[in-house]
């Protein structure tokens, strides 16, 4: 029975669902690519962490006869970098949320997901957002903006990604992205708490079951967002800044004067760097 979470099964669940993919192209007897080998090209590029995958592939190719693309992936035909960004711009990001789930459930179901469990059977979601690109020049319409010191506008793209951590696990589990952009009906510019809300929104009937601890920095720790958290049946834990949170800090302080609260600090060694826990 071959493994279930071998990389021809993980595979075959990218596949699955990338077969469905929309097609932004008018019906023409000269298309070359199809659109489930340019997704599996984008994903050779992440999954060989090489920036310029394509083009390595290509020269690969002179010179020896055969790819890698077309080794692991079989894609036949490589589409140039623009051809890539071209037919795949177009498809929403949340037709590629399925395939983040599949793979969440295939490791819950081989208990794979246990290593990462702490405080009373909790698995650690730590959400955090990223900038992935950014231009003084090139924009498109889903860009979010930034007036610059100078005058000039900052172009960017920006996304939250949230993954299963652990303490000791040096392994993370990617779990669907959210990514800001502008929003229909909003005048507002998109933001991480918006896109941390939407996510909370999307994916909560899904997780919840599995006893889920959302982590976040002090951006998350807000009142209307712990509250939305807590309806939809999240636990968390959030840092609080002293200059955000000067009323918990200033009770804080009380029950510490009172003898009410206690400090407890442990320190162990890990290779060459002492760790203090408070």
């Amino acid at each position: 029975m071959t493994n279930p979470l071998s990389f021809d099964h993980l595979q075959a669940i990218l596949r699955q669902h990338i077969a469905g993919l929309p097609d932004f192209r008018k019906p023409s007897p000269n298309t070359r690519y199809e659109i489930p080998n340019v997704a599996l090209g984008a994903f050779g590029i992440f999954f060989t962490q090489s920036p310029s995958f394509l083009e390595y592939q290509r020269r690969l190719q002179q010179s020896q006869g055969r790819d890698n693309a077309q080794t692991l992936f079989g894609v036949q035909d490589i589409p140039s970098d623009n051809q890539v960004r071209n037919l795949l711009d177009p498809i929403k990001p949340g037709y590629f949320n399925p395939i983040f789930i599949e793979v969440f459930e295939h490791l819950e179901q081989q208990h794979l997901l246990a290593p990462f469990r702490v405080l009373d059977d909790q698995l650690l979601v730590s959400l955090d957002g990223t900038q992935y690109f950014s231009s003084k020049q090139l924009h498109c319409k889903n860009c979010l903006t930034r007036r610059l010191s100078n005058g000039q506008t900052l172009y960017y793209h920006s996304a939250i990604t949230p993954v299963v951590v652990c303490p000791g696990q040096s392994q993370v589990i990617s779990l669907a992205p959210e990514y800001m952009m502008p929003q229909d009906g909003h005048d507002k510019q998109d933001c991480e708490q918006a896109a941390g809300k939407r996510w909370i929104h999307q994916h909560a009937n899904t997780l919840v079951a599995h006893r889920i601890t959302l982590l976040g920095d002090d951006l998350y720790s807000k009142q209307p967002f712990c509250s939305l958290a807590l309806q939809h049946g999240f636990n968390f834990i959030r840092v609080c800044k002293p200059d955000s949170h000067s009323k918990l800090y200033e009770r804080l302080a009380f029950w510490q004067e009172q003898g009410m609260i206690s400090h407890d600090e442990q320190r162990h060694r890990n290779g060459p760097v002492t760790e203090v826990a408070m």
